[in-house]
């Protein structure tokens, strides 16, 4: 059942773009069964944000099923979530205004070179986004692991979890959707690329230059590509807006 006319207009909106970016993780494998997750903030209450139920496959997901959670963990709409998507998204919202939407994957791509001692090397054209860039998170379990996830963030926009995938934030849906695609196909050349030949790193100066570049255009490519994701989606299955 909708839930549309019991929330705000910017909540609802805030939902949609969420449930969307979840059939759109599924579409291009980027889900894990139902391992993983994405939250985003709700507008105008920052300190609340949307999140995935727990047992939800990503394709299944609807704007009315996301689960209202605060930043301290207390669930406003009786709904149940995956524990470590609070710990996840629940330290990087609250560390960083700046951030209104995370995702954390992981991929058989991005958990491979998350296990790789060097992690994302500046090997393609995707890669040069997150070129000095990127932040890496050893895996451990410690009671204090909200705060060590702010810390090895930083300000950063993409973190590799060692051994275990990645985590991306955004300042909105479509640009954290952005993030996680174009560092997820980096990935995927790195591995298809290792172990096969000697490896041609694109230049330092090369991959800084470029890496100024993407930063200075903000969330371009995300905007400009977001309506046309969306219109997919309308195509294949709009039940994401219910």
């Amino acid at each position: 059942m909708s839930i549309q006319n019991d929330v705000s207009e910017a909540e609802w909106q805030a939902r949609v773009q969420l449930a969307a970016c979840f059939r759109l993780l599924d579409f291009y494998g980027m889900s894990d069964h139902t391992s993983s997750h994405a939250a985003v903030r709700v507008p105008g209450e920052p300190e609340y944000f949307l999140v995935n139920p727990f047992g939800w496959l990503f394709d299944e997901i609807t704007a009315s099923s996301l689960v209202k959670v605060d930043l301290d963990g207390r669930i406003q709409d009786g709904g149940k979530i995956n524990g470590s998507g609070y710990t996840v998204h629940g330290a990087v919202l609250a560390a960083r205004d700046d951030v209104n939407c995370s995702i954390h994957t992981h991929t058989r791509a991005n958990v491979a070179v998350a296990s790789m001692a060097d992690g994302l090397l500046p090997l393609s054209q995707h890669s040069l986004q997150f070129f000095e860039r990127t932040s890496y998170h050893d895996y451990d379990r410690h009671t204090d692991e909200m705060k060590r996830l702010q810390q090895d963030l930083g300000q950063n926009w993409a973190m590799m979890l060692r051994n275990h995938g990645v985590l991306v934030a955004g300042r909105d849906v479509s640009e954290a959707f952005q993030f996680t695609q174009r560092l997820e196909i980096a990935c995927q050349v790195q591995v298809d690329a290792g172990g096969k030949n000697d490896l041609i790193y694109i230049k330092d100066e090369v991959a800084r230059h470029s890496a100024e570049k993407y930063e200075q255009q903000g969330n371009s490519i995300g905007a400009r590509s977001w309506p046309a994701y969306l219109r997919k989606l309308d195509r294949m299955d709009p039940s994401y807006k219910d």
